[in-house]
């Protein structure tokens, strides 16, 4: 499933299409496609794991949970779920879910809770986390509604960063390992983005998918952790686990 940054890449990617009208829609997807035939773009926009299609009544919300993907100019060898052709181009989903949105985006999406965004509140995020003190961090950390954007790749990264043990309780963390956390949830996506564009991306990964802790050189724990049962590596001896310290 791709992760805020990869979505802020295919916001990059696309930006040669905004403002142009669409002039051929295809698809297989069950919604009414066709109401964006002859359509102009007005921006594209990214919130969390979700891709945003901005039109003048309405918007597109393209999600590409597991396994989509998308292809600009080209064509896979399978049948899209939608595909936006331009006069001097197309845009092709695969495998992806696709719904509209007829409100005001501003309305429906918290743009203070994507970890990528100009309007990020770490404060929010904190006041979100106390609200739920017996929920795991590694849990936590995938709640969309506190930390949009953040998926199983950043949470391991983030986790070994800050030395937390993915099954401590929220109300067991210390309140400055939280801050630490919090503003390694950001920082890490940033870095996440540059080594993604760079093509290095798991040359910097520290304990996603490692046999051994880059630190301790002891063995990486793989476990599926908390009730998101996403599949968890951490370093029992660089992570502490606060409630067994106590």
């Amino acid at each position: 499933m791709p992760e805020g940054p990869s979505i802020i890449i295919i916001k990059e990617a696309v930006q040669q299409f905004k403002g142009k009208k669409i002039i051929k829609v295809e698809g297989n997807s069950k919604q009414d496609i066709q109401r964006m035939l002859g359509e102009k773009i007005i921006d594209f926009k990214s919130w969390g794991k979700h891709f945003l299609i901005c039109f003048k009544d309405f918007t597109l919300r393209i999600h590409f949970m597991m396994f989509g993907s998308y292809r600009i100019n080209e064509q896979k060898n399978a049948e899209p779920r939608l595909s936006l052709v331009f006069k001097n181009g197309e845009l092709n989903f695969y495998t992806c879910s696709v719904k509209f949105i007829e409100e005001n985006i501003d309305d429906v999406y918290d743009w203070s809770a994507d970890v990528m965004n100009d309007e990020w509140n770490g404060k929010a995020a904190r006041k979100k986390l106390n609200e739920v003190p017996e929920t795991l961090i590694c849990d936590a950390l995938l709640d969309q509604n506190i930390f949009a954007g953040v998926g199983n790749i950043i949470k391991n990264e983030v986790l070994f960063r800050a030395r937390l043990h993915p099954e401590n309780k929220i109300k067991d963390i210390p309140s400055t390992k939280i801050s630490e956390l919090i503003k390694e949830a950001r920082h890490y996506s940033f870095d996440f983005l540059k080594w993604k564009k760079e093509f290095v991306l798991r040359k910097h990964w520290k304990v996603y998918a490692k046999k051994y802790c880059p630190g301790s050189e002891i063995p990486v724990i793989k476990k599926y952790c908390g009730k998101t049962k996403r599949l968890t590596f951490f370093c029992t001896d660089c992570q502490i686990l606060y409630s067994i310290k106590k």
